[in-house]
């Protein structure tokens, strides 16, 4: 893990939808180089706490920090200048293109640029880049021009992943990664995850799978009705303390809120 400090940092962040508090005063941080396990209970906060960062969500109170620096995410576009890549559970892929037409969908290269009356797509230009990014990703595939729909739901969730990437990114969230996946596919998406992290990025993966979360995760961060639960090193934690911090059982949680086992921050 990079120690030059938190790449994205959330301060205070609170979040509510009527009568309900969603989020209430989380600070949360991710660093270079690490893969951040967001878990909890339905309704615990998570996909809010995503969707404000991916500037779905306008929060009521708080603030970011990016690199060190106070920012303001003003919507999905914001979020992605600043270099935060989202992929979602849904992918949003088109299962009738092939895989080049679907990483480069909304982002073509062309012939000839913007000036010219007649705008030609630069297929080659494009096949070239697609092959040469799975290949740094090992991605699995049988070929780019493979229509999305023949692939499996490993090589659809590598594709969709790839496709955050082009942006160049410095911060990737992946919700429920491996969510109906089999155990080969599972491995797969997995193996994708620590490649992230190898590439000196900051991850954070929401999932309710705990032994997908222990097999990549270096830190674990707990919602739990909204808010901070528990901090956990993924090295010196086990399953029943995350399982205690979810629950709130008192083998797991202090009467604070804050996990036995958890990092002080």
């Amino acid at each position: 893990m990079n120690g030059s400090g938190p790449i994205l940092s959330c301060r205070g962040i609170s979040k509510s939808f009527g009568p309900v508090q969603a989020l209430d005063g989380v600070d949360f941080d991710v660093n270079r180089g690490e893969v951040v396990a967001l878990v909890g209970d339905n309704g615990a906060g998570k996909s809010t706490l995503i969707k404000a960062i991916a500037g779905i969500y306008s929060i009521d109170d708080g603030r970011f920090l990016f690199e060190g620096s106070p920012v303001t995410i003003g919507g999905p576009k914001s979020a992605t200048r600043l270099g935060i890549a989202t992929v979602y559970q849904d992918l949003a892929l088109c299962d009738n293109l092939d895989v080049v037409a679907n990483l480069f969908l909304g982002q073509e290269s062309v012939i000839g640029g913007a000036g010219h009356a007649a705008r030609v797509l630069d297929e080659t230009e494009m096949e070239h880049r697609s092959h040469d990014l799975l290949e740094q990703l090992s991605v699995t595939i049988p070929s780019v021009r493979s229509e999305v729909g023949t692939l499996s739901g490993g090589q659809r969730q590598q594709v969709a992943v790839a496709r955050s990437l082009l942006g160049e990114p410095k911060v990737v969230m992946l919700d429920e990664p491996t969510a109906a996946l089999g155990v080969v596919q599972t491995k797969q998406v997995l193996a994708l995850i620590k490649r992230l992290r190898e590439r000196d990025l900051g991850v954070i993966v929401v999932s309710h799978n705990l032994a997908n979360i222990f097999a990549v995760a270096d830190r674990i961060f707990v919602l739990r009705l909204g808010k901070r639960a528990g901090d956990f090193n993924a090295h010196e934690t086990s399953e029943e303390q995350i399982v205690g911090a979810i629950t709130g059982a008192e083998f797991g949680a202090r009467p604070n809120g804050e996990a036995k086992g958890g990092v002080a921050r």
